[in-house]
């Protein structure tokens, strides 16, 4: 959309671009409705420095079982989002191999190996000749490695192309979206209704999905507060020369040390090494992360060396307090003027939710690979509902606990 009509309206509104946003919108379109998204510059957040691994187990930390879930599931669904989109998305069914540098790291990883085939997932050990036969530029010296077959890749910056194109340009509206437009009142229960836009125009629509990543935090008449922490992340791309192609053919995630790095090959003949972590509030290229990430990589892959670094790139991506996602609706509770019955609580549904408000950030490292997961509970919650198990990562739910917290310190009255 050129931005300039009077009015827009629109039977879903997403706020932000990335490739949530856009994977949330396209997944709507296709479901009969009208959509238009809403990001100054689509593509250009966490998104554009993603390196694409969908990796719902060698991604598995402990004590993560419900965020587990999630991510199992949307890997599975990630055939079936992809295939539409064409080879153009740059989704690859390629395996992913976790390295060890030393004996210490062997331990960790299969210490990790054990807890994942707890939960049934499948990990695969390799001696270094089996890894190095599968990937000979590996280095002689690594300890050992595991083979994880369902953990794949894609890349992010071809899939938000793929996405736009399918949308289409008159879907994306390339304005900052600067707060919620509220209806109700006088006895009416309060409903989002649209979105107030940069330009001061309102672009009104039947749902409003909050899909903006780190951006969510900034964005006026939310009902909650969305408990946003940036988590910043170096990535470096090289080229690889001809004589070396291919690098390796698996994504391989390594251990060095106790420090972790991933290397993932692009079919460009390009590789993605990432990725640092750090909450310094710095969106500059860290010049020690460099480092760190071209030293561990070259433990694992020596030929490293020679290849020539042509991008570096930081990005902040959107943590929460578990590091799961916020993703669902808002109980009614929260809205401004709106009744508080004692109800309201997580697995509430139906009128005790704001109408017209989903919620979909907070992924931190998870965003590309819970895509397709996203947009399917999006489009679920605006059919009507959504699966229960999806409401431990409702985006409410620290304020419900916060509410608890508040009343139980609430001075009693004594007879």
């Amino acid at each position: 959309m050129d931005g300039h009509d009077a009015a827009i309206r629109v039977d879903v509104a997403v706020i932000g671009a990335g490739v949530v946003g856009l994977g949330i919108a396209w997944e709507a379109a296709r479901s009969g409705r009208t959509v238009a998204v809403v990001d100054p510059a689509p593509g250009t957040g966490a998104s554009f420095a993603a390196a694409g691994m969908l990796a719902a187990v060698s991604e598995y930390h402990y004590q993560e079982e419900d965020l587990l879930g999630l991510m199992l599931a949307s890997a599975r669904q990630w055939p079936e989002f992809a295939e539409p989109l064409g080879a153009g998305a740059g989704y690859l069914r390629t395996p992913t191999l976790c390295v060890a540098a030393d004996a210490a790291d062997r331990h960790a990883l299969a210490d990790l190996r054990a807890v994942q085939e707890a939960h049934g997932l499948d990990v695969r050990p390799l001696g270094v000749r089996e890894a190095r036969t599968l990937e000979p530029l590996l280095a002689p010296a690594i300890a050992g490695a595991f083979e994880i077959t369902a953990d794949h890749q894609v890349d992010p910056r071809r899939l938000v192309a793929a996405l736009l194109a399918a949308l289409g340009p008159d879907a994306v509206i390339r304005e900052r979206a600067e707060a919620l437009v509220w209806a109700g009142g006088a006895g009416e229960d309060p409903r989002v209704v649209g979105v107030r836009l940069a330009s001061g125009r309102e672009l009104l629509a039947g749902e409003t999905i909050v899909a903006n990543g780190m951006g969510a935090r900034g964005l006026a008449g939310l009902p909650v507060p969305l408990p946003l922490r940036p988590v910043y992340g170096d990535i470096l791309r090289l080229r690889v020369p001809e004589r070396l192609r291919p690098l390796v053919t698996a994504t391989v995630r390594g251990l060095v040390r106790g420090r972790p790095v991933y290397l993932v090959p692009r079919e460009d003949g390009t590789v993605v090494i990432g990725a640092t972590q750090r909450e310094d509030g710095s969106d500059a290229v860290s010049a020690g992360g460099v480092y760190e990430l071209l030293r561990d990589a070259q433990a694992l892959v020596p030929a490293v060396a020679e290849l020539e670094l042509y991008e570096t790139t930081a990005r902040a991506r959107p943590g929460t307090p578990d590091n799961a996602p916020l993703l669902g609706r808002v109980a009614a509770r929260f809205a401004a003027g709106g009744a508080d019955d004692g109800g309201g609580s997580p697995g509430a549904r139906g009128p005790r939710d704001i109408p017209g408000l989903i919620v979909a950030t907070g992924f931190f490292r998870h965003g590309v690979l819970l895509t397709p997961a996203a947009a399917r509970v999006c489009v679920e919650l605006l059919d009507g509902g959504t699966e229960e198990r999806w409401d431990a990562f409702r985006p409410d739910r620290f304020a419900h606990e916060r509410s608890r917290l508040d009343q139980a310190a609430a001075p009693r009255r004594t007879a």
